[in-house]
C-alpha cells in the first residue's frame, strides 16, 4: 500500500498484527477487532478506528499498518452487526454506547498507556462524534476525515431525497464489510441498474434490484424526509462539538458529499473554543483517500503526534488550509469566514448577470420542468465516481436550464466562504424544486461547476415564493478574462429524486405533472468575495501525488 503513493513519511517501526480479538459491545455482542502495533519496546498511544465497512482493504493498510509504523497502537473494529461482529447493525443507535464499551475494554489491556485518539473517514467520523458526546478522559485527540455527523442531511435536502447518495450508502453498507469482491460486484450492479431504479414508479422499494436485497434501514431513512420527525431523534450527534474540549482536526474536499457537515462541525468547534484545524482539498468523498491521501495522512499524523505524542513539530501555523480552485494553489487562513459579507449578482435580461440591482420586481423569464424528462445531474458533491467538476456545456444547452453570465472579468475575483442564492419564484402547480449552481466560464466558453444546492419551492396561487438556497462553500478564484455564471433549473436527477409536481411524496408518486417555473428580477446569486491577501498566505501548487 505504501508504494501506491509518493510522499508518505518513512516508517519508524515494523508493524505487528493481532487479528480477530473479541470486544464486548454495550449489549454484550462480540465486536471483532484487530490490533496493530509497533514492534518495539516502550509505551505508545492508541488510535481507535471503528468501521461498518469491514477491516480489510483499504482500512487495514491505510489505518492499521501505516499508523502502527509511525508509533501508534491501532484498534480497528467492526461495528455491531458488520464484518463478523455480533448483533444487528443500526445506522446510528448503538455507536455511542459501543464506543464507550470499547474504551472500557482498552483500559484492561496491558499495552494501553491511557492516551487515546480517534481517526477515520465518513461513517468512521460519525462514530468519533458519537464517542465525543460523552468523551472518556483518555480521549486526547480526534481526526475526522470527510466525516458525517447528521444522517438525515446525508439522505435529504429540504425535503428532497438525495437519491443517488442513498443508493450508494445502501449498497456500500450492505456489501463492503463482506470484502472487496462482494463490494466491487455490488458497485458494478448499482451502476448498471441505476437508471432503471431511479426512474421506477414508485421509487419506494425499487432499490432492491440494484442493491441486491432488501435493506430495512434504507426504507426507513428514505420514508422520513422531515428532520423534525421523531424517527430522527438522536440521529444527529452534532451537539458533541458544542462543548467539546478534545483537540479535533477536520478534513474535507470541495466536492465531498459531506463538505457542508464538515463546515458545520468547524463552526461549532470554534464557537465552543475547542482547538481545531481544517484542511479542504480539491477532492471528492473518495478521492480524498486516494490521490489526496499523502496530504490527508500528513495532516492527520501531524495532529495526532502533536496531541498524543507531545510533538508539535509537524503542525502548520495556520488554523485553516484550503485549496483554491481556478488558480490551483493552497492558501493558509487565520480562520474560515463563517458569515462573510456577500455581494449580490442579479439575474437580468438576455441571460446576463449584473451587480446592478433591479429598480423593481417583475417577472424575468421562465422555463418548463418536466419530471417525465428530468433535468439530469452532472458532477458535484456525490459519493460516486461521477462526483467533481465537469464541463456543463450539454447540461446548459437544455431548454429547462437557465444561465445568467457576467461579462469577462478585468481582474480576478476571489470567492471565499458560503455561497447562496436568493430567489423569487412563481410556479403554476404550487410544487417545484430549484437547483442552482455557480460555474466558472473560461475564455474558450467551457463552463465548470464550482458549488451548488437545491431548495424546495411551495407557492400559493399567483403569489411568488421567496426562497434562499444554500449552495455550499468554496474557495475559488475567477481569473481575469473568465466569467461568472449562475445556473438555475428545476432539479438534478438522479442526484435528487425528481419532484413529481403534484405535492405527492417523491417515493410514492406514479403520476407526474410538468411545472412552469418563473424567475423574478430580484433573484440574486450571493457571493462572498474578498480582496486577495487579507489574512492569508498564498502558496504554490504542491507536486502531484
Amino acid at each position: 500500500m505504501r508504494a501506491t503513493w509518493r510522499g508518505l513519511p518513512a516508517r519508524l517501526y515494523e508493524a505487528g498484527w493481532e487479528p480477530g480479538l473479541t470486544v464486548p459491545a454495550a449489549d454484550g455482542s462480540p465486536l471483532v477487532t484487530d490490533h496493530y502495533f509497533p514492534r518495539a519496546e516502550g509505551d505508545f498511544p492508541t488510535l481507535l478506528v471503528r468501521s461498518p465497512y469491514g477491516r480489510g482493504l483499504p482500512w487495514s493498510p491505510q489505518y492499521g499498518m501505516l499508523f502502527a509504523e509511525q508509533g501508534f497502537h491501532v484498534v480497528l473494529q467492526s461495528c455491531r452487526g458488520t464484518g463478523g461482529s455480533g448483533g444487528t447493525f443500526d445506522l446510528w443507535r448503538n455507536e455511542a454506547a459501543d464506543g464507550l464499551a470499547t474504551v472500557s475494554w482498552l483500559r484492561a489491556q496491558p499495552w494501553f498507556d491511557g492516551t487515546l485518539g480517534t481517526v477515520g473517514p465518513s461513517y468512521l467520523g460519525y462514530v468519533q462524534w458519537a464517542l465525543a458526546l460523552d468523551p472518556p478522559p483518555e480521549l486526547k485527540a480526534m481526526v475526522v476525515q470527510v466525516g458525517l455527523h447528521d444522517p438525515h442531511a446525508l439522505f435529504h435536502a429540504d425535503g428532497a431525497p438525495r437519491l443517488e447518495n442513498a443508493l450508494a450508502v445502501g449498497s456500500g453498507m450492505t456489501h463492503q464489510h463482506r470484502g472487496m469482491g462482494p463490494f466491487v460486484r455490488a458497485t458494478l450492479r448499482l451502476q448498471r441498474r441505476l437508471r432503471e431504479v431511479t426512474e421506477a414508479r414508485p421509487l419506494r422499494g425499487a432499490y432492491v434490484r440494484a442493491v441486491g436485497g432488501e435493506v430495512p434501514w434504507l426504507d426507513e431513512v428514505m420514508a422520513h424526509p422531515d428532520a423534525k420527525d421523531p424517527y430522527w431523534r438522536g440521529a444527529s450527534v452534532a451537539a458533541a462539538a458544542d462543548g467539546l474540549g478534545v483537540p479535533t482536526s477536520l478534513v474535507t474536499g470541495w466536492h465531498d458529499a459531506l463538505v457542508d457537515q464538515t463546515f458545520e462541525q468547524y463552526g461549532r468547534l470554534r464557537r465552543a473554543g475547542c482547538e481545531t484545524a481544517l484542511l479542504v482539498g480539491p477532492w471528492t468523498h473518495t478521492s480524498a483517500l486516494q490521490r489526496g491521501w499523502p496530504e490527508v495522512f500528513a495532516e492527520s499524523l501531524a495532529w495526532l503526534r502533536a496531541h498524543l505524542q507531545d510533538d508539535p513539530s509537524g503542525l502548520r501555523p495556520s488554523r485553516v488550509r484550503v485549496h483554491v480552485g481556478g488558480e490551483d494553489t493552497w492558501r493558509d487562513l487565520d480562520d474560515w469566514p463563517s458569515d462573510p459579507a456577500a455581494g449580490s449578482w442579479f439575474a437580468a435580461a438576455r441571460g446576463s448577470l449584473t451587480r446592478r440591482a433591479p429598480a423593481d420586481r417583475a417577472e424575468l423569464t421562465s422555463f418548463r420542468y418536466d419530471p417525465e424528462d428530468p433535468t439530469p445531474s452532472l458532477g458535484g458533491p456525490l459519493l460516486s465516481g461521477t462526483a467533481g467538476p465537469r464541463d456543463n456545456a450539454a447540461l446548459e444547452a437544455r431548454d429547462d436550464v437557465l444561465t445568467f453570465t457576467g461579462p469577462p472579468l478585468t481582474e480576478p475575483v476571489d470567492v471565499l466562504g458560503p455561497v447562496a442564492a436568493r430567489l423569487t419564484v412563481s410556479t403554476d402547480t404550487g410544487h417545484a424544486d430549484v437547483f442552482t449552481r455557480l460555474c466558472d466560464v473560461d475564455p474558450q466558453g467551457r463552463s465548470v461547476n464550482v458549488c451548488d444546492g437545491l431548495g424546495r419551492v411551495r407557492t400559493e396561487g399567483d403569489e411568488p415564493s421567496h426562497v434562499t438556497v444554500p449552495m455550499s462553500s468554496t474557495a475559488h478564484r475567477f481569473a481575469a478574462g473568465h466569467r461568472i455564471r449562475w445556473q438555475v433549473s428545476g432539479g438534478a436527477h438522479p442526484r435528487y429524486a425528481r419532484n413529481p409536481g403534484t405535492g405527492q411524496s417523491a417515493l410514492d408518486a406514479t403520476a407526474f405533472t410538468p411545472v412552469r417555473i418563473t424567475l423574478h428580477t430580484d433573484s440574486a446569486l450571493l457571493l462572498p468575495t474578498r480582496d486577495d491577501g487579507a489574512g492569508e498566505t498564498v502558496t504554490g501548487t504542491p507536486p502531484a501525488p
